[in-house]
């Protein structure tokens, strides 16, 4: 694949009605369970460079898990989830990033949650400017990840009655991100 040259030059940042950031968990070895952040604030620098940076956090409060009520307190403040009172945030920052002629977007970087850091290799495709209606230039990259919710302590289990866990340790993340240039 040819390295696309510097197909992003700029400042975008994350249109917060047109972007998400969620993660996706089998539960009981059978059907997937998927939630969002509702609360994203995402930045991607194009500098004239050359050198390229992916940066933003998702409030841990706002994620878009509502019933039963006790579920969403033990996911959001939990210890053995997110522990929002002590960590209100998850950040990521790339570290490397390239776009392919083909669309193919690579990302590399660190991603926070619980106060522990760890790398994380995320695929997935870019789209180029377009200008819209308003005047305004947008571009998209969305991204996917798989991680062990272990390396971040996210380690809550329960077994089945016959086997197995309820929840899966693989969890899939993805980023929608709609940019808008601001600089």
């Amino acid at each position: 694949m040819a390295i696309a040259t510097r197909p992003l030059q700029g400042t975008y940042v994350a249109d917060p009605d047109h972007s998400s950031v969620g993660f996706t968990v089998t539960h009981m070895k059978l059907s997937s369970f998927r939630a969002t952040f509702d609360e994203i604030k995402a930045r991607f620098l194009g500098e004239e460079s050359g050198g390229l940076l992916l940066e933003g956090r998702a409030r841990v409060g706002s994620v878009s898990i509502s019933n039963p009520p006790e579920f969403r307190e033990h996911v959001i403040n939990g210890a053995d989830f997110f522990d929002a009172p002590n960590h209100p945030e998850i950040g990521f920052r790339s570290t490397s990033i390239e776009f392919d002629e083909d669309g193919t977007a690579r990302v590399e970087g660190e991603l926070e949650i619980k106060g522990v850091s760890r790398p994380v290799s995320a695929i997935g495709t870019y789209r180029p400017p377009v200008e819209d209606p308003f005047g305004s230039t947008r571009a998209a990259l969305e991204l996917a990840a798989t991680v062990d919710r272990k390396d971040w302590g996210l380690d809550w289990q329960m077994p089945l009655p016959k086997g197995g866990d309820v929840l899966a340790y693989e969890v899939e993340l993805t980023a929608h991100l709609e940019l808008i240039k601001v600089g």
